[in-house]
């Protein structure tokens, strides 16, 4: 019996696997390689040319996606979660500030990084949304990650609190939105037709209650970490104070 040949990608296939790895083997290079020169002159120009790199996938696959033949507008618009956090990772890249960095800490470290182990992808190798959908989630998490562990852009309780605030405004957006439209963006107005875990939280709008609830608690133990050790560094450091006057009671002692 003939097998039916491959329409679509499929996760974790050799191709999936192998492209997993690649992800993680570039993940931990741009920690080391954030680590090493961040602070110099040539971190504004890695950080500024990597911010310039993203748009080169995202714009495209957007662009494709509103041309006649591939617009529907349940799909195609810019509206998810994942399409606002590349726009995070190219501020975040370019100006190295703390809100675009906890946006795309957060949502690229929890969300975009399911489209990479779950992929809901069609298109297969060589389609040009193949690799624009690849270039898009790749590039926010490692976005993500050279910021913040490579980098060490902090994250604190304030980022949290921000990401927070922005995803529970897109929530309430997105609802209204859906409901005027009759779209489902972020499955906010109603679950999935296929089985999720959003099943064991209830029906509507108890499950999107409970959703954003265990994300708030997932990221506040993403933030505790960097803070403990944040706080344990500010402890182990001298205090200028205290350094000075060492100093000044040595020089005394010298000169007596």
């Amino acid at each position: 019996m003939d097998t039916p040949p491959v329409t679509r990608f499929e996760a974790f296939t050799p191709e999936h696997l192998g492209l997993l790895a690649g992800f993680l083997v570039v993940c931990v290079v741009l920690a080391i390689v954030g680590r090493a020169h961040r602070g110099t002159t040539a971190e504004v120009r890695f950080r500024r040319g990597f911010a310039l790199l993203i748009p080169c996938f995202t714009v495209p696959m957007q662009v494709l996606q509103l041309l006649p033949g591939h617009y529907n507008v349940a799909t195609s618009l810019p509206l998810q979660l994942c399409d606002f956090a590349w726009v995070a990772a190219i501020a975040a890249l370019w100006t190295r500030h703390w809100t675009a960095t906890a946006l795309v800490y957060f949502w690229g470290l929890t969300l975009t990084i399911q489209g990479i182990l779950t992929p809901s992808l069609t298109d297969r190798f060589p389609d040009p949304q193949y690799f624009m959908f690849w270039g898009m989630h790749f590039f926010t998490v490692w976005a993500a990650v050279y910021l913040t562990f490579g980098l060490r852009v902090p994250v604190t309780w304030r980022s949290y609190r921000a990401a927070v605030a922005c995803t529970f405004t897109w929530v309430l957006t997105m609802i209204l939105f859906n409901a005027s439209v009759g779209t489902n963006y972020g499955y906010l107005n109603h679950k999935p037709s296929v089985g999720t875990v959003l099943d064991l939280f209830g029906p509507w709008p108890g499950y999107v209650v409970v959703e954003v609830a265990v994300v708030s608690g997932i990221w506040a133990l993403m933030t505790w970490p960097w803070v403990r050790a944040s706080r344990s560094a500010g402890r182990n450091k001298p205090s200028v104070t205290a350094t000075s006057t060492g100093r000044l009671h040595g020089h005394q002692l010298e000169g007596r």
